[in-house]
């Protein structure tokens, strides 16, 4: 509207020309010309606001892991979004769409805010206290305490964190401080460091006797907003580090599954090298083909492994680079002789990583060399398959051949007999004419005609076999 107030000062016409377009502009935007997808997808990246916090503040959080179980009908979404319904309907608030992934409400007493991932949903409760409540009894009030103890026995799915995060003003240096969290954290080695410019970070990872891992994060500065994304990046951390934990249990019970695969690839391979002698005493590939069947029931083997843990491998190695980066997100700075959170998980969590990707790296190498030897074992059957059947045709061309000479011996026989008889109606020509009292002797006349008869059917019979042959 300012654009077009300015201009009619100057020139009417060419202002409201320009509104006018502006209007079907506008006009386009909201059409059909829209994909589908334009909206949501432009949305998404604003669909999970971190909460705003300003200390103090009480914290509560809830991963519940639900995979699809065929039992119940239900996916993860479906479960989890029964959980959040059943909440809501105890306090008598109307639940989000079965589409929503985020969540938001603020219970009065608490707030909440939901979120449901691939594999699981978290539940994050939050309240600000009226008055600071003293780090030795915080974590003791939580807002778990608000919820009906009912709803959380019947949480869909199994938990994979639980943890307790207490926000508070810093009032003394954080060397003093930290003396008194030994209490706290029940003696446990402390993680800490300073964050964001202006807050600090005290953990230990450990999950306490109650049941919650806990954190204390205190505000020494930190600006607006702050506070809230910094609750956010130490939840998710600690979410992250334990849903790609979870692939370390499928490595730790692969590997005597691939020991054994390994083993038998070996024994496969030098029994290989034992048919050559089997060949060279004239063995007919039966043994190879004896190895072939060994071979295809190894790589069904490998591949079994594989679908059951490609899966998790992979899952774990994307929850691994989640955590890196929101530890880089922390901007640490060290307090001097505390472990930071990057120093700790290098040291506690990229091993259990390592050796995910170890095993992963390791099950597709077996695979790959079972592949490999399934070829060679192939082509060497493939090999004396080939050598059989020159074998059989060159059986078929030795027959040949001697059908060939057979045929040669018949058909001279044929020559002769044929011309015995000939030769035996000239004769008995002769013998007629020399009766008839002609000048004939027969004995002379059959003497003289044997040549003559014996080429004529010699020639005759040739004549006929390159006819059959040419049609």
């Amino acid at each position: 509207m300012l654009l077009c107030y300015t201009v009619t000062i100057g020139r009417p016409h060419g202002a409201r020309q320009l509104c006018n377009f502006i209007g079907r502009t506008m006009h386009l935007i909201n059409s059909s010309l829209n994909h589908a997808l334009r909206v949501p997808l432009a949305a998404e990246i604003h669909s999970r606001p971190f909460l705003q916090l300003d200390a103090p503040e009480l914290i509560t959080h809830l991963a519940v892991y639900s995979n699809d179980q065929p039992a119940t009908g239900l996916s993860n979404m479906q479960a989890q979004h029964a959980t959040l319904a059943a909440l809501c309907t105890h306090f008598g608030v109307t639940g989000p769409s079965s589409e929503a992934k985020y969540f938001y409400y603020d219970f009065g007493r608490f707030r909440l805010k939901w979120e449901c991932h691939t594999e699981f949903a978290t539940f994050t409760f939050a309240e600000h206290p009226e008055a600071p409540v003293p780090l030795a009894q915080a974590f003791g009030s939580m807002p778990l305490e608000q919820l009906p103890q009912q709803w959380l026995a019947g949480l869909k799915g199994k938990l994979m964190v639980a943890a307790h995060v207490v926000l508070e003003r810093a009032v003394e240096p954080a060397d003093t401080y930290m003396q008194g969290l030994s209490r706290v954290f029940e003696g446990n080695t402390l993680v800490g460091s300073e964050v964001l410019q202006g807050g600090e970070l005290w953990t230990d990872f450990t999950i306490q006797s109650d049941g919650f891992s806990r954190f204390i994060i205190r505000d020494a500065g930190m600006r607006s907003q702050q506070s809230g994304r910094l609750v956010q990046r130490v939840l998710e951390i600690e979410t992250y580090r334990m849903f790609a934990l979870l692939g370390l249990p499928y490595a730790m019970q692969a590997a005597p599954s691939l020991n054994a695969i390994e083993n038998e690839l070996a024994t496969l391979a030098a029994a290989m090298v034992e048919t050559d002698a089997d060949k060279a005493r004239g063995d007919d590939g039966a043994s190879e083909q004896a190895l072939l069947d060994r071979i295809t029931r190894l790589a069904a083997r490998i591949e079994k492994l594989s679908l059951d843990n490609s899966y998790r491998f992979s899952a774990s190695k994307a929850y691994m680079g989640l955590v890196r980066a929101r530890i880089e997100e922390l901007r640490e700075v060290r307090i001097e002789g505390i472990p930071t959170v990057g120093e700790f998980m290098d040291r506690r969590l990229t091993p259990a990583m390592s050796t995910c990707e170890a095993m992963a790296s390791r099950q597709e190498a077996m695979a790959q060399r079972i592949a490999n030897t399934n070829d060679l074992l192939r082509t060497r059957v493939g090999i004396v398959q080939e050598l059989q059947n020159r074998q059989i045709l060159q059986s078929m061309n030795e027959r040949a051949a001697q059908q060939l000479r057979l045929q040669q011996a018949v058909e001279g026989l044929s020559v002769a007999a044929i011309s015995y008889y000939v030769i035996g109606l000239f004769s008995y020509t002769g013998k007629a004419a020399k009766v008839m009292g002609l000048p004939v002797n027969p004995e002379i006349l059959v003497g003289a005609l044997v040549p003559f008869v014996a080429a004529g059917v010699w020639l005759g019979l040739r004549r006929m076999h390159h006819k059959l042959h040419a049609h």
